[in-house]
């Protein structure tokens, strides 16, 4: 690294003052503009073909399959120049002003993003659950638990997948390799399973001192429905629901007891990042009366206008 720019491998990336190149020269940004060009698309084509390699070597390596050393070497080499090039021009990014995330974006697609950030709430989410602290009461008026209705069955489910974990563990006794790589791969979705329920416990439903009603559903759905856009909340108890793309539901236990109709849509992304307006709402609480009667308190104070102040009393 020099005052002049960063350099990775013997032409791969350099980063300076005036921008970002390719081998060389192939294309340059100027300083108060994003690395949107060349380099970041040639750094994610690297990427997409590096880690299915490496995938495919790991796999040949519990195989049992002989991979020549010098394959090994180049395949390692090459990921770690990928890291240090991604890394030199995030820190440039940082270098002018962009944020954390925003120089992240920068390097990773939004979906990808999303799918690390979705996995990494379900962990947060078992601290938060062992700790009992829920997550976003700090701007909260009241909060509405969802997750009562479904625990049985996440329970369940979860004991389902320890017994299995076990049997494979017995199966795969005489393959420790694979052994390994399965046992991993069912502690890990045991922990997704309880991951799932503990983020639905400690995410409630949220009346904001903001004027808003945000509404969840475990770590991917978060949707903020200001007040004023509310047309009509009621009770209303649904086992069954219909596909419709100006609907969402956010059923718990196969049911919805709370019907939210809006006025004008508000955005609920999908889990990948896609936006979907959305001009309905079912959801679930564990006490959807209290829901319907608080949310239609605050309407009705929202919506009535304040009486004018008392002029001074007319003279005798």
């Amino acid at each position: 690294m020099s005052d002049g720019g960063v350099v990775v491998g013997g032409g791969g990336v350099t980063v300076g003052d005036g921008g970002v190149a390719v081998d060389g020269g192939g294309v340059a940004v100027g300083d108060g503009e994003r690395v949107r060009g060349r380099v970041v698309r040639v750094l994610r084509a690297v990427s997409y073909a590096a880690l299915p390699a490496e995938a495919v070597l790991a796999v040949c390596l519990v195989g049992g399959v002989r991979v020549p050393g010098a394959v090994l070497a180049a395949a390692e080499l090459l990921v770690v120049m990928l890291l240090v090039a991604e890394v030199s021009v995030w820190v440039r990014l940082r270098r002018r002003g962009l944020s954390r995330r925003e120089a992240l974006a920068e390097l990773v697609p939004e979906a990808v993003l999303r799918l690390i950030g979705h996995e990494l709430r379900l962990m947060a989410s078992l601290g938060r659950w062992a700790a009992r602290r829920p997550h976003g009461l700090g701007d909260a008026r009241v909060a509405f638990p969802h997750a009562r209705d479904q625990a049985a069955l996440m329970y369940g489910f979860a004991f389902v997948c320890v017994v299995e974990t076990v049997g494979m563990s017995y199966l795969l006794a005489g393959l420790p390799a694979v052994h390994a790589v399965v046992l991993f791969l069912d502690v890990y979705t045991v922990l997704f399973v309880l991951g799932l329920h503990a983020a639905s416990v400690t995410r409630p439903h949220l009346l904001t001192t903001g004027g808003e009603l945000r509404l969840r559903q475990a770590a991917h759905v978060d949707v903020r429905v200001p007040l004023e856009r509310i047309a009509a909340v009621r009770r209303e108890t649904l086992f069954t629901h219909e596909k419709a793309e100006d609907e969402l539901n956010l059923a718990v236990g196969s049911q919805t007891s709370v019907t939210i109709e809006l006025d004008a849509p508000v955005d609920a992304p999908r889990l990948l990042g896609a936006p979907r307006p959305v001009r309905l709402i079912r959801c679930h609480a564990d006490d959807p009366a209290a829901l319907v009667r608080t949310v239609s308190d605050a309407l009705t104070r929202a919506r009535t206008a304040p009486s004018p102040a008392p002029g001074p009393p007319p003279p005798v």
